[in-house]
């Protein structure tokens, strides 16, 4: 192992801070959480100030570098890194910490024991993480959102259907189960979007997402450039099943079975 895989470039203040997490790979479909944390992260100017050194945790082969010419036109190593991002919380009396990077390849346990420690340090109140997946649901329909919590009060408070999934499970699995075993607050909130359209990025789903956590939370936040994103990928999609014959007789038969339960 490295040195200290966390290193802080920064100690920003924090009010009762909620830490935010999404992870790129296999939760993250139609790109719907990473793409919903980065347009939160624009809208509210936030500042990075933290990272989880990839030494340890990515496979290079899997998740590998990428080479970017400079302004000098001078080509320059980027290598994956889990990044933190504080911003205040506009009109509430609280923080944001949010995290956003690729889901780790390697010691998911080391990689959890560090992201508990950053949210110890940090001072987090609160956890929420976000997560997309696809499943048998109807595109002309509003995303639905799962989610399960630590907290009932939680579920209450966002409406939100209880996921009942059970089976092979990715690092938001794994943090939520290490954050409820430090009595930390916790929320995993997903959205759930059509299989047989697996595009990405779907701005449906980070729509969704958004709105629903920002709802919750009471934060305003400008969705406008999201929206009209998403309005035109509907349109597109509509456009793409109406050409399809064999799409649109499954949507057909998708809608039957809708309507029969």
């Amino acid at each position: 192992m490295s040195n200290d895989p966390l290193a802080f470039e920064s100690r920003p203040p924090l009010r009762s801070p909620v830490l935010l997490l999404a992870f790129a790979g296999r939760s993250n479909a139609g790109a719907s959480a990473t793409t919903a944390v980065r347009y939160l992260s624009e809208q509210l100017l936030a500042k990075k100030f933290a990272s989880i050194d990839p030494e340890d945790f990515y496979d290079f082969s899997v998740q590998r570098p990428v080479v970017r010419l400079n302004e000098s036109k001078i080509r320059e190593i980027h290598w994956p890194s889990y990044d933190f991002y504080s911003a205040p919380g506009m009109g509430i009396d609280r923080d944001f910490v949010l995290g956003i990077g690729v889901e780790p390849q390697l010691r998911w346990r080391t990689f959890t024991e560090t992201m508990l420690r950053f949210a110890r340090e940090c001072q987090i109140e609160t956890v929420v993480t976000l997560g997309a997946y696809l499943d048998e649901v109807l595109y002309t329909r509003p995303v639905p959102l799962t989610g399960f919590s630590t907290d009932p009060k939680l579920m209450e408070e966002l409406d939100l259907v209880p996921s009942r999934y059970q089976g092979p499970t990715g690092i938001i699995g794994v943090l939520s189960d290490a954050f409820r075993k430090a009595s930390t607050p916790h929320l995993s909130l997903w959205a759930s979007l059509p299989h047989y359209l697996s595009v990405s990025p779907n701005p449906r789903g980070s729509l969704a997402l958004l709105l629903r956590l920002t709802q919750w939370l009471g934060l305003r936040v400008d969705t406008t450039l999201l929206e009209t994103a998403a309005a035109d990928f509907q349109a597109k999609i509509n456009d793409a099943v109406n050409a399809d014959p064999k799409l649109s007789a499954f949507v057909r038969e998708l809608k039957k079975r809708e309507f029969e339960q």
